[in-house]
Order: structure tokens, then C-alpha cells, then sequence
């Protein structure tokens, strides 16, 4: 079993010991979320269409930005799926070092099924991402080009606004660093 799904069973088992448990300031889910992080040739076809479909969902269809959303960066990332019930409900891709921007890694397409925010599940979603992150970069310091709107969700985890705001994809961004 990876770090990642060993450490999640002991959150899991408290959320359903204790639905009050909190996850940062959101009421923390009930239900377990089956974590899975996996290289992009570990992907099913299942998992593959599963986060595309999600991603399309949120960024494309929810935030109505048509966009190029599979920009031949996927087959060099590591993809963390949260599933509950068997369905996919949470996603990320982690970057390696310089696929984002020279001299950092990356995280990026963090998405949470709709009806799921403010449960605790984004929390724990880029907690994972970021766990398995500090077990690999070093000294590398992680970017990320956060929606503008989420910048004290990610400020949370340590990331720290950097520059000034900018438009991507017709949405208000900025960049961040955590290091």
C-alpha cells in the first residue's frame, strides 16, 4: 500500500468514528474517500475517462471557459484520484520539477465534484497532493497558478502569493509558491 492510502485509512476511520471531526474550518465527510496515486501508464481506461470527464465537468462546463483542457502534459504527471463509492469525485495532477515552470514542481486541475465542496474533501485532497510532494521535491519549492479565489484556500497549505493578478482562460489567477 502507498504512504499515501496508509495515511488517508487513519484519517478515514476518524471521519467515520467521528463525523464532527474537522478538516481545516469545513465540516470534515462522514463517508471514506479511497485515495490512489498512480504514474500516467498505471491509469485504467476507466480512470482515464473518469478524471477527464470530471475535469470537463468543473472547468469547462461549471465555469463556462472553453478551453484546451488535454494539453499533452498528463502522460509526465502523477495523477491523485479520491473516490467515494467508487465513483471519482476528487482530482489532481502533480507536475515534475520544470513541466509547469523551470526549477519547480507543480500541482494543477485540483478538482472536487460539486456537490462535495466545503466537506473537507479539497482539504485533504491537496494535503495528499502536498504530502507526497514534500516526500519527493527536496528543496524544490512547488508553483501553482491558483485561481484568484482560492488564494487563502491554498495559503493554508503554505503557498504564498507571488506577482500580481493576471487573467487565464477569461478567470482572475494568481501565481503562488510554496517552498
Amino acid at each position: 500500500m502507498n504512504p499515501i492510502s496508509e495515511s488517508h485509512m487513519a484519517v478515514s476511520n476518524r471521519h467515520e468514528a467521528n463525523p464532527q471531526t474537522l478538516v481545516g474550518d469545513e465540516q470534515a465527510d462522514a463517508q471514506p474517500i479511497h485515495w490512489r496515486l498512480l504514474a500516467f501508464n498505471e491509469l485504467s481506461n476507466h480512470d482515464l475517462y473518469a478524471l477527464l470527464a470530471l475535469r470537463e465537468s468543473i472547468f469547462i462546463v461549471e465555469q463556462d471557459v472553453p478551453y484546451a483542457d488535454i494539453d499533452g502534459k498528463d502522460p509526465h504527471c502523477t495523477h491523485l484520484l479520491g473516490c467515494l463509492h467508487g465513483e471519482l469525485v476528487a482530482y489532481m495532477r502533480i507536475l515534475p520539477v520544470g513541466l509547469f515552470e523551470a526549477g519547480f514542481f507543480s500541482i494543477g486541475r485540483v478538482v472536487l465534484k460539486q456537490d462535495l465542496r466545503s466537506t473537507g474533501i479539497g482539504h485533504e485532497l491537496v494535503r495528499q497532493g502536498m504530502q507526497h510532494l514534500d516526500s519527493i521535491r527536496g528543496n524544490v519549492p512547488v508553483k501553482i497558478s491558483s485561481q484568484l479565489y482560492l488564494k487563502n484556500f491554498y495559503s493554508r497549505f503554505g503557498f504564498v502569493a507571488v506577482g500580481e493578478m493576471y487573467i487565464e482562460d477569461r478567470i482572475p489567477h494568481i501565481a503562488m509558491v510554496r517552498r
